[in-house]
């Protein structure tokens, strides 16, 4: 494809909607013509942000494991098929929130649900597409969900899964990220926003000009 595919994980509160929108801003001003497609998961499409409302909302036990990661693949195939390749078949930068990585450490990593199922759903969901680069946003499980407990929404449910679950979150994602380390830049999310966003234009755009897109 002759787009390229960026995606923002971390746990509650990292900021991602935030540094999203300035990396956006930034390419924006930055690359002639450059019209990046912000987007985000579970959603991206009418279907699949309908499956999002089943998903964060309500009590924290309201799913198991399996039956989120079943949701969440449901909703990802439609937003990979509707919206994801077209969009990066188009030549255009795709910047999501949350993509497949959250799946393999909400509902399998600390869920519980065994890798071989998880990666099962993945293929279902998203055949071979895989992110160009990752941004992992890391920062401390405490701070995190208390800014998330300051916004007005009522997509909560993840958030009051406990400190314990967050915790396994962070420590998920970290590993996830080692594993992965030609794919992910962890970046520490627990400083000022404009900080945060140097430091990700610093590792995004060097990659975006070794594919001829800056």
């Amino acid at each position: 494809m002759g787009g390229y595919f960026i995606t923002f994980e971390g746990g509650e509160g990292s900021g991602k909607t935030t540094q999203i929108q300035m990396l956006a801003d930034h390419l924006k001003s930055h690359i002639q013509g450059c019209d990046p497609l912000l987007t985000r998961e579970p959603g991206g499409t009418e279907s699949a942000e309908s499956i999002r409302q089943l998903l964060v909302t309500g009590r924290a036990d309201r799913w198991r494991a399996a039956t989120e990661a079943m949701l969440m693949s449901a909703s990802r195939h439609e937003h990979v098929v509707h919206v994801l390749r077209p969009a990066l078949g188009a030549g255009r930068i795709v910047i999501c929130d949350r993509y497949n990585d959250s799946t393999r450490v909400y509902q399998g990593v600390v869920g519980g649900v065994p890798n071989e199922d998880i990666e099962a759903l993945n293929r279902l969901a998203c055949g071979d597409l895989v992110p160009d680069l990752t941004i992992l946003l890391d920062m401390d499980v405490e701070e995190g969900l208390r800014r998330a407990g300051t916004r007005a929404t009522t997509e909560s449910r993840f958030e009051s899964k406990g400190t314990d679950f967050h915790r396994r979150v962070r420590q998920a994602f970290l590993d996830l990220a080692e594993q992965q380390s030609d794919r992910f830049v962890v970046i520490d999310a627990a400083r000022v926003v404009h900080d945060i966003a140097a430091d990700i234009v610093a590792a995004v755009m060097p990659r975006l000009a070794a594919r001829g897109l800056s």
